[in-house]
């Protein structure tokens, strides 16, 4: 039954990356021929979540494994390359929200940001509930910290969401701009995280560890 079950996380996990690799191109593609920075931002951030699942996989994978056994060098590097991506997405997030207010620049719309957003908020949910519960049925902590780094995901969906519906329904000039901010809070958020887990300090999303 256990065996079942970390194969059902691995599942999950790969679903995971799969998931983020053909949202990141819809939505920077979208994005990018409407202009919107939200959008183009939030598809990025897929990009950088593929590698966050990449070393969930392994993970899972060395739990199912061996429990008890540390982090590999593996996941460590992957953190680290993860916590740096997404301090980078940050900062060009901020550079495009400098260069927009000072051009004046309005996306052509943002509808797409919308269906995007709710398709993502309706995936992380189904994967919030199915990660959480695999996790406590095998009793691990790290698999239940992840399903909570979901929870991440889908403020970031609300973000999306929210500037996008604004805009469209509004025309608010600087909904593109606010929205963008909001990513950026989330990605300084998940970047900072990142390092820590790296450093063996928590499991994920600031949840302590604990043993499986």
């Amino acid at each position: 039954m256990e065996s079942k079950q970390y194969r059902v996380a691995l599942w999950l996990a790969i679903f995971t990356i799969l998931y983020n690799i053909i949202e990141g191109f819809v939505a920077m593609a979208l994005g990018y021929q409407d202009e919107t920075l939200t959008l183009f931002g939030f598809g990025a951030d897929s990009f950088i979540e593929v590698m966050s699942g990449i070393g969930i996989a392994v993970m899972v994978t060395r739990i199912r494994q061996n429990p008890d056994s540390p982090k590999s060098p593996f996941e460590i590097k992957a953190l680290k390359i993860t916590g740096t991506a997404f301090y980078l997405l940050s900062v060009g997030l901020f550079a495009g929200i400098v260069v927009n207010l000072i051009n004046h620049h309005k996306p052509e719309a943002t509808w797409w940001g919308v269906v995007i957003s709710i398709i993502s908020i309706a995936v992380m949910l189904w994967l919030l509930k199915a990660k959480n519960k695999v996790g406590k049925q095998l009793n691990s902590q790290p698999i239940i910290a992840d399903s909570n780094c979901t929870k991440i995901c889908i403020y970031m969906s609300l973000v999306l969401l929210a500037s996008s519906l604004i805009y469209e329904l509004t025309g608010f000039a600087y909904a593109d701009a606010i929205g963008a901010a909001g990513l950026i809070y989330f990605s300084v958020s998940e970047g900072k995280e990142a390092f820590e887990i790296a450093k063996g300090k928590e499991c994920a999303c600031g949840k302590h560890c604990t043993a499986d």
